[in-house]
């Protein structure tokens, strides 16, 4: 069964407190059980420590700039993880871990073909680097594009874990978007291969907007990113729905990433057997509009 969490009822060890801007969803039993290198053991973890290029996580922030998303959203989005990055809450997480450090890269998608690196990969292990990858992340002009495929990003994604310097124990990939996967591959075939390497997917689903026929958007894409997007051990989507919430939402969901936590309390059990949303929502609105 998948369960479904109130951020509220999650505990970042005394550093953060959730409020009531997302529902969090841990994966089912599916397709979701990738193999795993067994923990190294303690003297062989100290030796590859002392390199410095052992991190707590090696995360890939993936986040949609698609033309659903308005120049509004988009600046709040990028100002949103420069925030979280900055935070003392990130900050404090970040020294929870038994290495003290993440490695991370930002980019931007939009169609299956259209991706585009912002900040390469980055090590972050205290507030200067921290405030490094902030600026780099405010730094870059904001761009949008046209057409939705989270499946070429999840595709895209998964190579540059093969370029990174360093050696996480987890491996995440963070989407965020505002809308199905319209463009490219089923969602669900790149997110089956993703799990398969042992990576983690985690959802950042926008919904500060009604939907609108003229943007491709659907109801209950909170429904669509839990059933048919995220997957692997401890994954996890956090839904904003207020305007107001999407800086707060987005650090959250950070906290989480680099501290490794998984929600503790489940509030409501829902199937699954089918998803509740077709994972081929996006590609059948398309076609029915523009028979493409």
């Amino acid at each position: 069964m998948r369960l479904l969490f109130s951020i509220g009822a999650v505990l970042v060890a005394g550093v953060f407190a959730g409020g009531d801007v997302a529902g969090i969803a841990a994966p089912g039993p599916k397709s979701e059980r990738p193999k795993f290198e067994a923990p190294k053991s303690q003297p062989q973890q100290q030796a590859a420590d002392k390199d410095g290029q052992t991190v707590d996580v090696e995360l890939i922030l993936a986040v949609d700039v698609s033309y659903s998303m308005d120049m509004d959203e988009l600046a709040i989005q990028r100002e949103g993880y420069a925030q979280a990055i900055q935070s003392k809450e990130f900050l404090q997480a970040l020294k929870m871990g038994p290495n003290g450090r993440i490695a991370v890269t930002y980019f931007e998608w939009a169609a299956s073909t259209d991706q585009k690196i912002i900040i390469p990969w980055r090590l972050i292990d205290g507030p200067e680097t921290a405030d490094a990858v902030a600026a780099e992340i405010m730094k870059t002009p904001i761009r949008r594009a046209s057409r939705t495929s989270i499946s070429g990003a999840i595709t895209f994604a998964m190579p540059l874990f093969d370029e990174d310097p360093y050696r996480g124990i987890r491996r995440v990939i963070d989407v965020s978007g505002d809308g199905p996967n319209n463009n490219g591959s089923p969602v669900t075939v790149a997110r089956d291969a993703a799990i398969e390497k042992g990576i983690v997917i985690n959802g950042l689903p926008i919904m500060v907007k009604e939907p609108s026929y003229s943007t491709m958007d659907i109801d209950n894409l909170d429904y669509y990113y839990e059933d048919c997007v995220i997957g692997g051990p401890g994954s996890f989507v956090i839904t904003i729905k207020d305007r107001d919430k999407f800086k707060e939402a987005i650090r959250t969901k950070l906290l989480m990433e680099v501290a490794g936590l998984k929600p503790e309390r489940p509030v409501m059990r829902v199937a699954d057997k089918e998803p509740r949303v077709s994972c081929l929502i996006g590609e059948k609105i398309w076609s029915d509009r523009w028979g493409r």
